[in-house]
C-alpha cells in the first residue's frame, strides 16, 4: 500500500508538472501574439518588453512593486482554485476581496488601545472572516436552494462594491467626510515594509505562507482529501459516505476569507485606509492566475509572479515607449484565452485517447 500511494504520488506530481508546462507554453505564445499587436502600433516590441521587464524587476524599487502587486494575487489565486478543487466556480473574489478591505479596515481603525502584537493579526483575521462570511453565504445558498454559485458570486460582487461605496461616504468615511474615504488604519493595524524605501509589505510573507498551508491542506489532510474527491466524483463522494454539502459550505467560507485577505493587505500594506475602489481587479486576475497554475500552489505562486510582473512594469512601459498601459490588459487576456484553450485541446485529447482505447 505504501508503494501505491508513492507511485500515485509521484503520477500527481508529474501531471501537475506537465499542466504547468502546458500553461507556461501557452504564456509564451500569449506575450508573442501580444508583441505583434504592439508591434502593429508602430513601436518596437522588443524594446516594449525590455521596458515591461525592466519597469517590474529591474532594481529594488521594481522588484518590490512586483511583490505588492502579487501578494493580492496569491490569495485571489488560492481562493479560485480552492473552491474549483471542489467542483465550484467561484466568480466572487472581487466582491470578497471588498469586503474583507472593509471589515480589516473597520478593525484597523476603530479597534484601539492595542499592541501592533496583537491588532495586526487581529485586523487580518476581520478581513478573513469578512470575505469568508460572503463566500459562505454562497455554500449555504447552493447547499440548501440549489442556487447557481456562478449567478450568486457575480451579483454578491455588485453588492459588496456598493456597500463600500456608501460606507467610505457615509458611516466610516473620514471628518469632515467630503473625500470617499476612511480613516487612516492606525499604525498597530500597519504592516510593516521589508524592504527599506519601498512599499514592499510583510504581506507577501504572509501570503506566502499560506501558499503552504494551502498545499498542506489540500493534498495532506483527511478534509482536502475529501474536498478534492468531492470536485473530481460528486457522486462517488456521496457513495463513499462523505458529506458533500458540508464541504461545499467549508470550502467557500475558506475560499472567501483568502480572498478578503487579499482586500485586508491591500488596505494595511499599501493604501492605508479604505476607497471605494480597493481593487483594480485582483479578483478577477485571481482566476487567470489559478488557471495558468493548474490550482497547484507552485503553478498559483508562478502565475502571480507573471502578473505581477505584467501590473508593475505596464506604466514602466507605457513611459518609455508610449504604449497605452491598457495593453497590459489585453495580455492578460490573451494569456488567460490561451490557457483556456490549451486546457480544452488537453482534455479532448484524453477523451480521444479513451474512446480509441474502447474502440480497439
Amino acid at each position: 500500500m505504501q508503494q501505491f500511494d508513492k507511485v500515485k504520488f509521484r503520477n500527481n506530481m508529474s501531471l501537475a508538472a506537465r499542466q504547468i508546462a502546458i500553461s507556461a507554453l501557452a504564456v509564451i505564445a500569449a506575450l508573442a501574439i501580444s508583441m505583434i499587436v504592439v508591434a502593429a502600433m508602430g513601436v518596437n516590441p522588443a524594446k516594449a518588453m525590455s521596458k515591461m521587464i525592466s519597469g517590474a524587476l529591474g532594481g529594488k524599487s521594481a522588484v518590490a512593486e512586483t511583490l505588492v502587486k502579487m501578494t493580492p494575487l496569491l490569495f485571489t489565486g488560492m481562493s479560485y482554485a480552492l473552491a474549483n478543487r471542489c467542483g465550484l466556480t467561484n466568480i466572487g473574489m472581487e466582491g470578497q476581496l471588498y469586503i474583507g478591505a472593509l471589515t480589516a479596515t473597520i478593525a484597523g481603525v476603530y479597534i484601539q488601545g492595542l499592541p501592533m502584537v496583537i491588532h495586526l493579526p487581529l485586523t487580518m483575521l476581520a478581513g478573513f472572516l469578512g470575505g469568508g462570511i460572503w463566500g459562505g453565504v454562497v455554500g449555504v445558498l447552493k447547499v440548501k436552494f440549489g442556487a447557481n454559485e456562478i449567478i450568486t458570486t457575480v451579483m454578491l460582487n455588485t453588492v459588496a462594491t456598493n456597500l463600500v461605496q456608501y460606507m467610505v461616504t457615509g458611516p466610516i468615511t473620514e471628518p469632515p467626510g467630503d473625500d470617499a474615504q476612511s480613516s487612516p488604519l492606525l499604525d498597530s493595524a500597519t504592516l510593516p515594509t521589508i524592504l527599506k524605501g519601498t512599499r514592499a509589505h510583510l504581506g507577501i510573507l504572509i501570503a506566502l505562507l499560506f501558499v503552504v498551508a494551502f498545499y498542506l491542506f489540500l493534498w495532506k489532510s483527511k478534509k482536502g482529501y475529501e474536498i478534492r474527491v468531492s470536485g473530481q466524483n460528486p457522486d462517488a463522494a456521496i457513495y463513499s459516505g462523505i458529506n458533500t454539502g458540508r464541504n461545499i459550505m467549508i470550502v467557500m467560507l475558506l475560499a472567501g476569507g483568502l480572498a478578503g485577505l487579499a482586500g485586508a493587505t491591500e488596505v494595511m500594506g499599501v493604501q492605508g485606509r479604505l476607497f471605494p475602489t480597493v481593487s483594480p481587479g485582483y479578483g478577477f486576475d485571481g482566476i487567470a492566475v489559478s488557471l495558468i497554475g493548474a490550482n497547484t500552489a507552485p503553478g498559483i505562486v508562478a502565475g502571480a509572479f507573471l502578473f505581477g510582473i505584467l501590473r508593475a512594469g505596464g506604466n514602466s512601459m507605457q513611459r518609455a515607449t508610449g504604449v497605452p498601459v491598457a495593453i497590459i490588459s489585453v495580455i492578460q487576456a490573451i494569456v488567460i484565452l490561451m490557457v483556456v484553450a490549451t486546457g480544452f485541446l488537453r482534455e479532448g485529447g484524453f477523451r480521444k485517447k479513451k474512446t480509441s482505447q474502447k474502440a480497439a
